[in-house]
């Protein structure tokens, strides 16, 4: 592959839900631009784009793969990101990267929601954007309705770039408003409009042309003049209102079958900004000053590391986007996060798995690197002299649970430096140890997500994974003030052991716990209270009721016996135990729950549904908040009611809706709840 500098690189995201073609629109420019010398297929495992095992097995994009193409003089960088909604986060990298974005729509279904989400995602990163409505040659393809459905759903000005020539059965080829010319086929050769669609040509065209006006006075000035504005104004005006973000121009293809493929990469090349062209970045450099940061070889080094990936046989593989300055192989960038060096030997231009190593990576450029040491996803490389951290995309918080068991004693050594890779490839994943369950708890966007989690830790770092349902991190506590004494006799031949404590217990909703020596005459020795107090704190960790902490107690030690031989710190140990049992019995002990605010957002069709499956939930709506289309549900919702609610929400609202979740505070479980709880504990504690 030959080099290209940054106003010949383009670096486009196709992004859109599951099944709209973005993986075989790749494969379709790889055919088409002669990279290629045939054309692969999803169902049979040999597109370019999807190679990683897993993605073969289940016929689904799960990461993000560069697929560079050579057109016309310019590298586009195609980044084919997955459509299922748990792997937003692919999509988020993507978008990271790109300075712009391809939304495919399929030309039956129309908005779905993955639609929805990287519409969302691309005006979070204010990203100029197409649409291609694709699959033109299916059944019951409707241009006109899609187009309506996407008007319905967003308020963007959308503009015909593009009308089909035929539909369904009968899908030529594009016609082509900006050059006025008919594409058949692959779209290689032009031919004249036919004569049928002349008159919806030349309506279209006028809307074009008042739209590329739009974006430049001049030819705004010209255009109210009635003077005829050449191909290579309208071209001009057009791209500065994309780019902009005024207006979103509207393709046609069909690329599954190699239809429409060449207009559509001319598009890319015009109308789509090289990264000299797309806004400046702001770094944060040396002592937190801000510095603005424009795509150019002459500026000084940032490079955002946007991917990693592990392979047992390729070994660690860093991808990153080049904001400012080169970078070359044999070259030594500072990560100023990590506070190292690290050490290129090759770069390479990645294509889906493939690599080609080239001399220097030019500003705005995809590259990926091997064996980088520390360097993890969101770190910036720069030069030791010129420190700069490069901003890191806000991702979603994962919010459907599992708890991690490892499948041998061998696995339980490599859980926690698994998990930490598994979170360090991808920003949706987190996973930390649960100390109320003694569980450790995996965090992802959902069921798939996990599970391609699971078996990426088998298959990649060699660590095999069970899962089970996680347990709710109750807490125990008090709700009255009781008294108990417990004397801890034992004589078995030699030194005997001996010791009395007497306590008072009551709930102190300030501390979670205290502990007062009120002993008075010297009934027993304060030296004893260290060993009374681990005592208690050995019972509050273990839970009195159901083997959950306790939480908010105060102790008082008021009295007790010491015998003068037998007396010793493990007697007062067993005695403070007993004491503190037998007076938690008797304080109403309670169980608290972890209560969460949550907020969830829906379609205003599915509000009601939604507010009647919280209330099921044991659930307390606080409010709600109105946007366009949508309703955002505000309430507390027991944790205990919340752990299967990802894939719930998605069922009640057909994956529209979305939620996010806070730990909100600790409340009393209701008797009837609580009774179940104790009941399962004491359960699982007879079987062991």
């Amino acid at each position: 592959m030959k080099e290209y500098t940054t106003e010949f690189i383009r670096n486009i995201a196709l992004v859109g839900h599951g099944g709209t073609g973005k993986t075989m629109m790749a494969e379709a420019f790889l055919h088409f631009s002669g990279a290629t010398t045939r054309l692969g297929k999803v169902e049979d495992g040999t597109t370019a784009s999807d190679f990683d095992d897993e993605e073969i097995r289940r016929s689904l994009s799960l990461y993000t793969s560069v697929i560079p193409i050579e057109y016309k003089n310019t590298k586009i960088n195609v980044l084919d990101a997955p459509g299922y909604t748990d792997f937003v986060g692919e999509v988020i990298s993507a978008l990271s990267v790109s300075d712009g974005a391809v939304v495919l729509l399929d030309s039956v279904a129309g908005v779905e929601v993955g639609t929805e989400i990287a519409w969302r995602y691309c005006d979070a990163f204010n990203l100029p954007r197409m649409v291609v409505v694709n699959k033109m040659d299916r059944d019951n393809a409707n241009f006109e309705k899609v187009l309506a459905s996407l008007e319905e759903f967003s308020d963007a000005r959308l503009i015909k770039l593009q009308l089909p020539w035929g539909e369904r059965g009968d899908f030529k080829g594009v016609i082509d408003l900006l050059s006025n010319k008919a594409y058949e086929g692959d779209g290689k050769t032009a031919v004249a409009i036919p004569a049928d669609y002349a008159d919806a040509v030349e309506e279209a065209r006028m809307e074009l042309i008042e739209a590329a006006a739009e974006g430049d006075d001049a030819l705004l000035e010209k255009y109210f003049e009635g003077e005829e504005l050449s191909d290579a104004e309208i071209a001009s005006g057009l791209k500065k209102t994309i780019m902009a973000g005024d207006f979103v121009p509207v393709l046609v293809a069909a690329t599954g079958n190699e239809l429409g493929v060449g207009p559509l990469l001319d598009k890319f090349v015009n109308l789509m900004p090289s990264p000299a062209e797309s806004p400046a970045v702001t770094a944060e450099g040396k002592d937190g000053v801000e510095e603005e940061l424009t795509c150019s070889d002459d500026g000084p080094l940032a490079a955002y590391v946007w991917k990693t990936t592990a392979d047992p046989f390729v070994g660690k593989q860093t991808f990153f986007r080049v904001y400012s300055g080169t970078l070359s192989a044999d070259s030594r960038p500072w990560n100023p996060k990590k506070g190292i060096e690290e050490r290129f030997g090759s770069v390479n231009i990645p294509s889906g798995k493939d690599q080609t190593g080239v001399k220097v990576i030019h500003a705005g450029d995809i590259a990926s690197v091997p064996k980088l040491s520390e360097t993890a996803t969101g770190d910036t490389l720069c030069s030791h002299d010129h420190p700069l951290t490069l901003p890191v995309p806000e991702y979603p918080t994962g919010l459907f649970r599992v708890a991690i068991i490892p499948k041998t004693q061998a696995d339980s050594a490599k859980i926690s430096p698994a998990l930490t890779r598994l979170c360090e490839e991808d920003m949706t994943l987190d996973w930390y140890n649960e100390s109320a369950t003694r569980q450790t708890i995996l965090k992802g966007m959902g069921n798939q997500h996990i599970d391609v989690a699971i078996r990426r830790a088998e298959s990649k770092l060699q660590v095999g994974l069970n899962t089970e349902e996680p347990r709710v991190p109750y807490r125990e506590g008090i709700t009255k003030k009781a008294t108990a004494s417990y004397r801890h006799k034992k004589q078995s031949g030699g030194s005997g052991q001996f010791g009395e404590v007497h306590m008072t217990i009551e709930n102190n909703p300030d501390e979670d716990f205290e502990l007062s020596w009120d002993v008075f005459g010297g009934a027993i020795s304060q030296s004893y209270e260290p060993a009374i107090r681990k005592g208690i704190l050995g019972v509050m960790k273990d839970g009195a009721i159901a083997g959950y902490p306790m939480q908010n107690i105060k102790v008082s030690i008021f009295d007790g016996k010491e015998h003068p031989v037998d007396s010793k710190p493990v007697a007062f140990e067993a005695a403070a135990r007993g004491a503190f049992k037998a007076a938690v019995k008797d304080a109403g002990p309670v169980l608290y729950e972890p209560v969460m605010k949550v907020r969830v957002t829906v379609p205003d069709a599915n509000m009601g549904d939604v507010m009647g499956d919280l209330s099921t939930r044991r659930g307390r709506v606080q409010g709600t908040e109105a946007e366009r289309g949508s309703t955002t549900v505000i309430a507390t919702v027991p944790l205990a009611e919340m752990l299967n609610y990802t894939s719930q929400i998605r069922s009640i609202t057909g994956g529209r809706g979305y939620f996010t979740m806070e730990f909100d505070s600790y409340e009393i479980v209701p008797s009837h709840v609580a009774e179940e709880v104790i009941a399962a504990a004491k359960a699982a504690e007879e079987e062991e």
